[in-house]
């Protein structure tokens, strides 16, 4: 069984979201970069793992047994969508700048799923700075990007069923995606990072994988 030493925001006073079961309803898409990262973490002793998303309750437990890790959730779909909210999207670059309270090189992998597309590119090249920042040597990170222009606003819980196939759940969001990012902008968000990983999937969702050097 994994070790789950923390399970929340660590913000304090944030309220935790409820775990997140499955639904027989959501659809179901292959994940050919999931098994890469979690190859990726298989040398670490007990991995401390940072996800972007919201709370997923089975998520949690899956990480935890094939990895014994620790991890981390922050959730910055809800700083995104309180800031939309506010009036306050100018800030979000600054509030990002400050949002991570994780010790530099902390982090052995990192879930950033898609929210880079939800921000617009100032506001993701600081995120991607801090992530860079947290993440440890032979760290991984894992992130999906869309490659088309959707008029659908909603964000997606990306849902574990095992290291080749994932569940994806809309729920709603207060605005869209805001960039479409071209390979090489993804890449340059990440200059100390190197692409371990790229996959093309059918859904239009590219997943890659970053590494860290040592």
């Amino acid at each position: 069984m994994g070790l789950l030493d923390r399970l929340a925001p660590r913000r304090p006073g944030a309220d935790l979201a409820p775990p997140i079961a499955p639904s027989p309803d959501d659809p179901v898409f292959a994940t050919k970069a999931l098994r890469k990262f979690l190859a990726g973490l298989t040398s670490h002793a007990s991995p401390v793992v940072l996800d972007l998303g919201p709370v997923v309750g089975s998520n949690v437990s899956f990480f935890g047994e094939q990895l014994g890790c620790k991890i981390f959730v922050e959730d910055l779909f809800a700083d995104i969508d309180r800031h939309v909210r506010e009036g306050k999207s100018d800030r979000l670059p600054e509030f990002l700048k400050g949002r991570l309270q994780q010790a530099s090189g902390s982090v052995d992998g990192v879930l950033c799923w898609d929210v880079l597309d939800y921000l617009d590119k100032a506001a993701a090249h600081v995120l991607a700075a801090e992530l860079t920042r947290v993440l440890g040597a032979d760290g991984a990170l894992l992130g999906f990007f869309g490659t088309s222009h959707s008029p659908v606003v909603r964000y997606t819980k990306y849902i574990v069923v095992d290291e080749v196939t994932l569940k994806y759940r809309a729920y709603p969001a207060v605005r869209g995606r805001q960039v479409v990012f071209a390979n090489r902008d993804i890449i340059r968000l990440f200059p100390e990072l190197r692409v371990s990983d790229s996959f093309l999937l059918q859904n239009n969702v590219r997943e890659i994988v970053f590494k860290k050097h040592s």
